[in-house]
Order: C-alpha cells, then structure tokens, then sequence
C-alpha cells in the first residue's frame, strides 16, 4: 500500500496516544478513532495495525536509539517488521532518518540479547527460566508476537456448525473448522463480524477456541446447577448454557457491575433462559456463601497476568510486573478457596487462568490441594476425550499459540471426593 503523509501523522498521533499505557491499548485506541471521525476504514487498520506491531516489537525498537519517539518507533517498525521499502518512504522521511533507517534493516535479531528477541521484559525472562530453556522461550516469545486469529463459537442452542460455515462461505468469507472445540470456526482473515446477521442473531459469538475448551472441560450437564465464578462479559457463561441447552441454573458471578452489563445483550442475544448474572461484592458474598455445597459444577476463570493473550494484548508486558504477579497469586488463592466451598460431593471445579507462569498455575493448585483433602485432581485430557475432542497435553491443560493455535491457557480440574470415600 501507498502510505500517505495523513496516515503516517495520524499513526504518530495514535502511537503517542496510546503509550503511557495507563488503561489497555484496545481501549484507548477505540476512543482515538470515535476522536477522529474523519478517519476511514484503511487508515484505521493500518493505525491499528502498526501501533499493535510497535507494542508486539516495543523492545527491540526501543533498544535502537538513545532518542526514543513516536515517529522513530512508527519509521522503525514500518521498515523492519511491517516490509516497508525505504523508497516508499522516501518522500515522507529526512536524509538522516533515511540513513537511521537503513542501518535499522540490516540488524540480524538473532544476534540481540534473550529477551530482545523474546520481546519479553526482564522479569518475564527470569521467572520463565525457572522452567523452560532459553530456545524454549524463544520460540514462546515469536509465537506471541504473531497477530491472533479470529476464532468464533456457534451457539448450538440457535445453529448448527455447518450451517454457519455454508452461511460464511456463500458470503465469500473464508473460514474453517476448529481443530479441537467441537463448536469452534476460525476466520481467514479479519472481517467485521460484530455487524453480521449470524453474529446478531446470536448464532456466533467471538471467542478463543482454548476459552471455548474450558466449556468442554467442565461438561455441565442439562439440569445441573453451575456456576461460572468469575464471568466477566459472560462469554463462558453463554457457552456452559448452551451445553446444558438452557436446562437448569446457571449462575454468572463477578465483581465488576461493568462487565455483568455488557454480558446482558449478548444473553438476550443468545436464546438462553437459565442465565442468572448477579453482581457479588468479593468472593466471600453472602451470595456465594447460600450455595454452598449445592453446585454440580464451577469454573473459576481467575484473574491473572494475562500473559497468554499476548498477541491480541501486547501492551501487558508493561502493565504487569513481578510485583503484580505475587498480588494475584494472593487473590487466585482465596478465590479458589471460595469457589471450591459451592461444590456438592462429586461435583467438578475447573481451575484456569490465561498465563503460561506456573506460579499462577500448577502452584497455586497445588497449594489448594495441600490444604483441602477432600479434593483430588483429574485428568483433562481424559476429560476431554469423553467428550471426544483429541487434545493430550497430560493431567493438566495446557494451550499455547505455538502448538495450538490459540492463547496460551492452563486448565486444571478438580472433583470433591464423595463423602462416603473419606469414611
């Protein structure tokens, strides 16, 4: 593409915009574009397109010159990553910046330190070594700096999976079936789905294929009760509906009356009567407490790093932090605790987070598991090959954009053991 002097200054603009980074990328770039009207539907892919690179690629380019700002990361990140030939430029740029340039594309990145390759913070890089080698880390790193693609979940309570991919495809709209989740389709490309009668409708709603597993994982069932602990948008919630087809009671918790509301039109979307959404102040709500011991199934979705999103939220690598990662240890913790005391002898509770740390993983289930006996571990991929999907990642489950093609999740499931066996 042709780059225009408006889109070069209003990408600058953008940029600057975005990079205190004291609310997410995503959000501040929305507000940017209902700022400037004026902006069409090609400039606002290549603004977002670029300013997402520069945060994917934010070390290396930063660790190119003394002088770092907006234009020279935009210029750096158009030559090195985005293709772009300097006689594109050419017209656009300075006789010096030609020359910065230049000397910007000859860099050989495998000759950059660790975690300037990675593109990972320092901290990151230290705590992962703990576990993983450093080639390891490295193919981590490339696989987190890749665009996501745009994976949707069919609701089966309105629609059927081939009758959406026959819908997409008469509309010239590229698409494919998941690998693993059985209500699963990933887009080719990027389209704006959000406007399309099938997504309307509530026949599709976009969500990662390793967030529609968790669904699979915990298996409700119709008329169980269910709880999903920590629902946000509700996005999980829609999906356990649909598998117990609307039969029972579904409980959609959260602490963020934000979130409960943006959850309502896409429930009212979806066809689904056994939703209750209800706001608790904290895990320890009276809400929480008269259910214990009644719920067939939990799904603690908890907060955490969000490491694993990565490639849809580049900016996390500055708003997290070692210190930040010990908080939520804390709070993942209690949580569990709370969500582990709604379970009725026999039922399930899976445990996950969008983080490949272990600290906020396996040992954090671990710990729960040292202080309360009367639950054990299952094995996920058993789990899921009852539901016949063939994924294998041992006791736990564990996703990657490397292996899988979806965000980096970590699952685990556990049971209560049946009173009568602790006799």
């Amino acid at each position: 593409m042709l780059l225009t002097p408006f889109q070069l200054d209003s990408a600058i603009i953008a940029l600057r915009t975005v990079l205190p980074l004291e609310y997410p990328a995503d959000g501040i770039l929305r507000h940017f574009f209902r700022e400037n009207p004026l902006l069409g539907g090609q400039d606002r892919a290549f603004i977002a397109e670029t300013v997402f690179g520069i945060l994917r690629h934010r070390f290396f380019l930063e660790s190119l010159t003394e002088r770092i700002t907006p234009r020279s990361l935009v210029l750096a990140y158009l030559v090195k990553f985005n293709g772009m030939n300097l006689r594109e430029l050419t017209s656009l740029i300075s006789e010096s910046e030609t020359k910065w340039l230049a000397e910007i594309k000859a860099i050989k990145l495998e000759t950059l330190p660790l975690a300037i390759q990675a593109e990972f913070p320092e901290w990151l890089v230290e705590k992962l070594k703990q576990s993983m080698t450093d080639a390891d880390i490295l193919n981590l790193g490339f696989s987190l700096q890749k665009s996501a693609p745009l994976d949707l979940r069919v609701n089966t309570i309105l629609a059927k999976r081939n009758q959406v991919l026959e819908t997409l495809s008469q509309e010239g709209i590229e698409a494919q079936e998941t690998p693993y989740s059985p209500c699963g389709i990933r887009l080719t490309g990027k389209p704006a789905i959000n406007r399309h009668e099938l997504f309307l409708s509530g026949k599709i709603e976009v969500q990662d294929e390793g967030s529609q597993l968790l669904g699979y994982l915990l298996a409700p069932k119709r008329g169980e009760m269910v709880v999903d602990f920590c629902a946000g948008a509700g996005g999980k919630s829609l999906l356990l509906g649909a598998l117990m087809n609307s039969k029972g009671r579904l409980y959609a918790f959260d602490i963020s009356e934000k979130r409960l509301n943006n959850l309502k039109p896409r429930f009212k979307r979806s066809g689904l009567s056994n939703l209750h959404a209800q706001r608790i102040a904290n895990e320890n709500d009276i809400k929480v407490k008269r259910l214990a011991g009644k719920i067939d199934r939990v799904l603690v979705d908890a907060p955490c790093s969000g490491l694993g999103t990565l490639r849809r939220n580049p900016d996390l690598k500055w708003r997290q932090s070692s210190q930040s990662i010990d908080e939520l240890k804390a709070k993942q913790a209690a949580i569990l605790s709370a969500a582990a005391s709604l379970l009725k002898p026999g039922g399930r509770l899976v445990y996950a987070t969008c983080s490949f740390l272990p600290e906020e993983n396996q040992q954090v289930v671990q710990e729960f598991l040292n202080t309360h006996p009367q639950f054990s571990l299952l094995n996920c991929a058993e789990l899921l090959a009852q539901q016949k999907i063939p994924l294998d990642t041992g006791e736990f489950l564990q996703l990657s954009p490397l292996l899988h093609q979806t965000d980096g999740f970590f699952a685990a499931a556990l049971t209560r053991v049946e009173v009568t066996k602790l006799e």
